[in-house]
């Protein structure tokens, strides 16, 4: 239904607990090379506990593959910053997004937001807050676009 990017994630707990919500959202998950861990790291899959396995996933080597391979879905890429005041809550998701997110002490390259600043987002923080954490920051933005099309969801999901 949805795709989840992770661009050059850190913590490989994250990833496998993004992993883990990904399989219960049915969702595709991509990770982006280069990462700070093994993909086959024994924390990634403690963290996506028995989930790992029935996990769609794919891994890039590089950020110009998955683009290269994905050019004619750019205006469905949306990227969770904190670079930009627009709120997920604006976002008009469909099945089949792209849900970027970046690693957890760099975020997003610029470069790439910029190839669809409209599609920036964000999640309203209070004064004192920096940043969220990446697994909980996927989780919220993408049970938003679940909530969106739920109907969808349903559908393809539950059935």
């Amino acid at each position: 239904m949805f795709n989840i990017v992770l661009v050059h994630p850190q913590i490989p707990q994250n990833t496998g607990s993004i992993g883990r919500m990904c399989v219960n959202a049915d969702c595709k998950l991509h990770i982006i090379k280069p990462t700070m861990f093994e993909i086959s790291d024994k924390t990634v899959k403690r963290a996506g506990l028995d989930y790992w396995h029935l996990l769609d996933v794919t891994v890039w080597e590089n950020l110009d593959a998955f683009l290269e391979a994905h050019q004619d879905k750019l205006d469905r890429f949306f990227f969770a910053t904190t670079k930009t005041t627009k709120t997920y809550f604006e976002a008009s998701f469909q099945p089949g997004d792209f849900l970027f997110f970046g690693g957890e002490s760099t975020g997003l390259p610029m470069e790439l937001m910029q190839m669809k600043w409209d599609n920036a987002i964000t999640i309203p923080m209070g004064k004192q807050g920096r940043s969220l954490n990446q697994a909980t920051s996927a989780g919220i933005i993408l049970y938003d676009a679940i909530r969106q099309n739920f109907d969808a969801f349903k559908a393809t999901s539950l059935a």
